[in-house]
């Protein structure tokens, strides 16, 4: 393995564009740029692709092109779940619902509604960052209005209980007016065209995700909206996206979007193989390294994502080493990238500061290969011995 050869190991922060998609964006750029909602020749071309990409991607997720709403991302998508349903039905609660492992996109969002008078409450997970469906039940009060659990973690990889969820919030449900109803989001920016996501299966009334996830194009993403559900509209303007996202629409992204989605249903069975690489880099690295520790189950968790803490070690020190033999992973988001904050999702499992600073997420994906593993096997070890030998934190030091 050369060493000025780039090994990506950071593709829950973002994907590289496959390059089909780019081949299905290019014409949107070039000959047909027209406007979707102009009523000529060049409009209804643009028009006739989005139409074509709503309705790959719904029946992708199990729902009609009617119940998509195309925005610019996975956040916009969760601002708009968030906000739309809090305000919309202000006057009947104003009682929120999520965990205390959510992206900042959901946390950020809730702590603004709080500031809004509404009240919300963050439920805690266990050590491996799994939410209880149990304490979902008990948390839902007569004011509760929406409940939005993420369905992966984009740290740890845990995969939440979100049918479970979704059954229970369906059985409350079922004993009040449909007028008090409790809405229920997942913000599956992390886990769609990773594994199986069906708006029905999970009992889901809105659902967020993002194109550069699953090997699309940046700045575009979806909220799925179930119908009937009641949502404020998350900008105003034009009528486009049924009232509720105001603005041209990104046909080359939305186009992109929707070959991103079928490839990723195409190559669904490679996350099998991506599972296997990442299992035997932990393998390897558990062999080679000692005060190594596992952040998240073993089980319930994302083919892509192996978070492990490397005592010891600070976790940017880690990166800057890995960087400089051509190896990008993370300390956790790519959001909180910068921060010296402990990470949040981590503080919520119970992981002890020191271990969380020696954290580093390898997130692998479809590129990915045997031999950049074993590169990884060879040089990650002799890092971490270079810089514990260094550090003040090792014993005996």
């Amino acid at each position: 393995m050369k060493k000025d050869k780039i090994i990506y190991m950071d593709h829950n922060a973002t994907t590289p564009m496959h390059p089909e998609v780019l081949k299905a964006m290019e014409p949107f750029f070039t000959d047909k740029y027209g406007n979707a909602s102009s009523l000529h020749s060049k409009g209804r071309e643009a028009h006739a692709a989005v139409d074509e990409a709503r309705t790959a991607i719904g029946n992708f997720l199990g729902t009609e092109a009617v119940d998509i709403i195309f925005t610019s991302g996975g956040t916009e998508s969760d601002n708009m779940a968030i906000k739309g349903v809090g305000f919309k039905n202000m006057d009947r609660g104003n009682h929120i619902i999520t965990s205390s492992i959510e992206h900042l996109a959901v946390l950020e969002t809730c702590r603004f509604m709080q500031a809004h008078g509404f009240e919300v409450t963050y439920l805690p997970v266990d050590e491996y960052g799994i939410v209880k469906a149990e304490d979902v039940r008990k948390a839902i009060t007569d004011k509760t209005t929406l409940v939005t659990i993420m369905h992966a973690n984009n740290e740890v990889g845990t995969i939440q209980p979100i049918a479970e969820i979704g059954a229970i919030i369906k059985k409350i449900n079922a004993k009040r007016p449909k007028e008090q109803r409790v809405y229920f989001h997942t913000d599956a920016v992390q886990s769609f065209g990773k594994i199986p996501v069906d708006v029905e299966e999970l009992g889901v009334d809105l659902l967020s995700a993002s194109g550069h996830k699953i090997y699309g194009p940046k700045g575009v993403g979806l909220l799925y909206i179930r119908k009937g559900t009641q949502i404020a509209p998350g900008s105003l303007g034009g009528h486009h996206e049924r009232s509720l996202r105001a603005g041209t629409e990104n046909v080359p992204g939305i186009v992109g979007f929707a070959k991103a989605v079928e490839l990723a249903k195409k190559n669904f069975k490679e996350n099998d193989r991506v599972k296997g690489l990442r299992d035997r880099l932990y393998q390897g690295l558990n062999e080679r390294i000692t005060d190594i520790k596992m952040n998240g189950g073993p089980d319930k968790r994302l083919s892509t994502t192996l978070s492990v803490a490397l005592r010891y070690v600070e976790g940017e020190a880690l990166l800057l080493n890995f960087d400089m033999k051509g190896i990008c992973a993370s300390t956790g988001s790519a959001c909180t990238s910068g921060s010296l904050e402990q990470s949040h999702v981590l503080k919520a499992m119970g992981v002890d500061a020191v271990t969380a600073q020696g954290t580093v997420r390898f997130s692998l994906g479809l590129d990915n290969t045997d031999a950049e593993v074993d590169y990884c096997l060879k040089e990650i070890p002799k890092i971490v011995e270079r810089l514990r030998s260094m550090s003040p934190l090792t014993p005996d030091q």
